[in-house]
């Protein structure tokens, strides 16, 4: 999985179509799914996520960390409409303490262990149940449905993108982490066939209707398959913002999931002067794209995006700054060339790359522990993982507080961005060794195996992907 979740076609080299398509269930009716489904009762979340022996071969297979900010965050999901044109997202927030607070699940149905498996090439039939023995229990250690802390000022807006073969959850570790630095991230669940899979709620019976994760059709070339799921993820992005939009012009939006939840809270509590875009892989090139859309984005963060879906003609219309934060081991130095593009057009867009990291490490992912897993899976880089995810937030909350005009919420990079173009960024994070965060045209070499690289894109294949080098694939 890209964002590390992605699983599906190596961007440079597409795997035969028709993707077995998981079996679901009897259709069932949404409400009742987002009951049995929702967030069992657990204790409130703790400072150090605990670890234990687990089923899966020696330490508990994933504890994902809570955020490090001054707000407790609160989470829900949020469905809008009961077409595949509607929008489906995981809302993160800054929320009221609450003592014995609920924590949702990590991966919230059965049927996304089925995408899961199916989108990285594994049989559904041994890779869903060894995904859901994984991580089935796994909890955000976030509060369900919290009440929405108010404040004076209104808190910064980021729209969240995934990557390929991911799907709204898979990204907690950094949503959560924003949340609790005063930010609302809505972390998308696109509906282009580019998820593990996802679903929408028809009208009158509720009944589910499920999307399954699509391979690059057979005898149709990737980039037009790619660029038109690009386009229709930097419209969603777009859409996520016209619905908070319409929050606070007083618009009643009911949530199809939970109405219990009453959206207009956020009316007074959201600054749409302040909004930006991120996302990873294949979402990072969408923020990329979603900046061209929508005027009203400030500035992207582009975590190790895979550039590929994103034709030439636009990126001289690109008209805001981007940060992006590349993994060692996935970019190509095509993939680069085009961030360069950018940078050279806009003096703000920043390249860094975090070394000891892959592809996955800005994905929960990069919390698997249990050893089996890990083998079968094929993920880890060198470098710790909550060390990973304090360099990622502390890039990104820098940049946001530079071009969102935000508070100091998660301290700064030293000045490191004042003056300097993206070749030539100097400078650590404080706190973090010289060295773990490195600019552009620093990295070492070789930090992809010679005949990596897939066919005609430059993605390097089985770099850093989530599943791996054993699928022979990258997942953007």
């Amino acid at each position: 999985m890209s964002p590390g979740v992605s699983p599906g076609a190596s961007p440079g080299a597409p795997r035969a179509p028709g993707a077995v398509r998981p079996r679901s269930p009897a259709l069932t009716s949404c409400s009742r799914a987002a009951c049995s489904a929702g967030p069992g009762r657990a204790a409130a979340p703790r400072p150090t996520p605990p670890r234990g022996q687990g089923a899966m071969g020696g330490e508990q297979s994933l504890a994902l960390p809570p955020g490090k900010g001054p707000h407790c965050v609160g989470c829900v999901d949020v469905m809008v409409g009961h077409t595949q044109q509607g929008l489906f997202l995981r809302l993160f927030y800054p929320c009221e303490p609450r003592e014995g607070a609920e924590r949702p699940r990590w991966i919230p149905r059965y049927e996304y262990c089925r995408g899961l498996a199916d989108s990285t090439g594994h049989s559904q039939r041994w890779g869903a149940p060894l995904l859901h023995v994984a991580f089935g229990s796994c909890r955000v250690p976030v509060s369900w449905k919290a009440p929405f802390k108010p404040r004076s000022g209104r808190y910064p807006l980021v729209i969240f993108s995934h990557g390929l073969g991911a799907f709204r959850t898979l990204y907690s570790s950094i949503c959560t982490e924003l949340a609790s630095r005063g930010f609302v991230v809505a972390a998308l669940e696109h509906r282009d066939r580019s998820a593990s899979a996802t679903y929408f709620c028809t009208a009158g019976s509720g009944q589910e209707q499920w999307i399954h994760h699509q391979r690059v059709p057979q005898g149709q070339k990737e980039f037009y398959f790619r660029n038109m799921q690009v386009h229709q993820r930097a419209n969603e992005c777009v859409r996520a913002l016209r619905l908070f939009q319409a929050i606070r012009g007083g618009q009643p939006v009911p949530n199809v999931l939970h109405p219990d939840f009453d959206l207009s809270v956020l009316k007074d509590g959201v600054d749409l002067a302040k909004v930006a875009v991120m996302g990873h892989s294949f979402g990072g090139v969408t923020a990329v794209l979603a900046l061209v859309k929508e005027p009203s984005f400030r500035c992207a963060v582009a975590l190790d995006a895979w550039m590929f879906p994103l034709e030439n003609t636009l990126y001289p219309e690109v008209p805001r700054p981007v940060l992006f934060i590349n993994a060692e081991k996935f970019q190509t130095p095509e993939s680069i060339a085009k961030m360069k593009r950018l940078s050279s057009r806009n003096s703000q867009t920043r390249i860094i790359t975090v070394l000891g990291s892959v592809h996955h490490s800005q994905t929960d992912f990069a919390f698997l522990t249990g050893k089996l897993v890990k083998r079968i899976f094929s993920v880890g880089g060198t470098l710790d993982p909550h060390k990973g995810l304090d360099i990622t937030s502390r890039a990104a909350l820098a940049f946001l507080q530079r071009h969102l005009g935000t508070a100091c919420v998660g301290g700064t990079l030293g000045g490191v961005w004042e003056g300097t173009r993206a070749p030539s960024l100097q400078g650590h994070l404080p706190g973090v060794g010289l060295g773990l965060l490195i600019p552009y045209g620093h990295e070492p070499r070789g930090s992809c195996p010679p005949g990596a690289r897939g066919r005609g894109s430059g993605t390097p294949r089985g770099c850093g992907s989530l599943v791996g080098k054993s699928l022979g694939h990258p997942l953007p």
